[in-house]
């Protein structure tokens, strides 16, 4: 039992993404350009392809929006340039910050990012910075008021589908994985009919850190504030206890 509530945190990114929908959109465009360029438009042989199917359709992306995009993206694969980068860095207080991006410019996302880390009073790292100390682990987070089952038995279901960890927080469970696992246990839960707020793949902080005084708490949030409008960005973690 971990005894620190992500739920209210992962609520908090949920609204904050269904206010933003077109970036979310945007972001997966660009990851179904991707997938296609290096495994073909078809996704029956194509699992990365698959797989950001699956994450469009998990955010009530139209169908007929993805079927463009493969379309577009299997007839202009000469023009698909998109490079994942990374990003670490520091915000107030030492708070510790990878930026995953999917960019057609690398030096206008990095100048951007730079911009996003100094107006809040934070600094650009080198490579590995503060990667080190998080995990990479699948988080699948579920709603108590959501789910009837008992927990020892959601528990046995997650841990027997090959689940590392099983956490219960005042409003949620947690489960976690290995990222090579993340699937079969999500796939067990589905089976089993439970509802899943939050179902990803993620950096998890070894220790999360606290702020207490108000102007690194407006910095900081200026930053990530900043980093969530950008459209090269795709996702964001940090250390900040919330």
């Amino acid at each position: 039992m971990s005894g620190h509530s992500k739920f209210a945190n992962i609520k908090h990114k949920k609204e904050k993404n269904d206010a933003a929908k077109g970036k979310i959109f945007t972001i997966i465009g660009r990851e179904i350009a991707v997938a296609v360029k290096e495994g073909g438009p078809d996704p029956t042989n194509n699992f990365k392809l698959a797989k950001v199917i699956e994450k469009a359709k998990s955010n009530n992306m139209p169908n007929d929006t993805i079927e463009r995009g493969i379309k577009r993206a299997a007839g202009d694969l000469g023009n698909v340039n998109y490079e994942y980068v990374t990003y670490e860095g520091y915000g107030p207080n030492g708070i510790a910050i990878i930026v995953n991006a999917l960019t057609d410019n690398k030096n206008r996302t990095a100048s951007n990012v730079r911009s996003a880390f100094t107006k809040g009073n934070g600094s650009i790292g080198t490579p590995g910075c503060v990667s080190f100390s998080f995990d990479e682990k699948g988080q699948i987070i579920i709603d108590k008021e959501e789910c009837d089952m008992d927990a020892d038995d959601l528990m046995m279901i997650a841990l027997d589908a090959g689940a590392d960890d099983f956490n219960e927080e005042d409003d949620s469970f947690e489960v976690l994985t290995a990222p090579d696992t993340f699937d079969e246990v999500k796939k067990a839960l589905e089976e089993a009919g439970i509802p899943m707020v939050s179902a990803e793949v993620t950096m998890i902080p070894q220790n999360y850190v606290e702020l207490t005084d108000e102007n690194a708490i407006k910095s900081l949030q200026k930053t990530l504030d900043l980093l969530d409008e950008d459209d090269d960005v795709q996702s964001v973690y940090h250390n900040w206890d919330e």
